[in-house]
């Protein structure tokens, strides 16, 4: 192979696109972010449905934490009268009668 021909350069831009293939596969690998050919940074999930992606998941959220609350609310009800005495449960129906 002479160090001017075609099969040379054809070699290093082989070469080139291979390393650049492989550190590119390795930061994505290690959980570094991944840059354009200009440096900047691309963000994973940055597009035109991310804000309102955000929006549902936040009110979802939000819902959940309220059926949380009440389904502790009735689980203390329920451990309060799977524990109180069967005499007092008796009193408090009598009383409510």
């Amino acid at each position: 192979m002479s160090w001017g021909g075609p099969g040379f350069v054809l070699a290093i831009i082989a070469l080139s696109t291979i390393g650049w293939m492989a550190t590119t596969w390795m930061r994505v690998k290690h959980g570094y972010p991944i840059t354009d050919d200009s440096g900047k940074t691309i963000h994973k999930g940055q597009g035109p449905d991310a804000e309102r992606k955000i929006e549902l998941l936040t009110t979802e959220n939000e819902r959940l934490v309220g059926q949380i609350g009440r389904l502790e609310e009735r689980i203390a009800v329920l451990e309060r009268i799977a524990t109180d005495p069967a005499e007092r449960l008796n009193r408090d129906i009598d009383a409510l009668r």
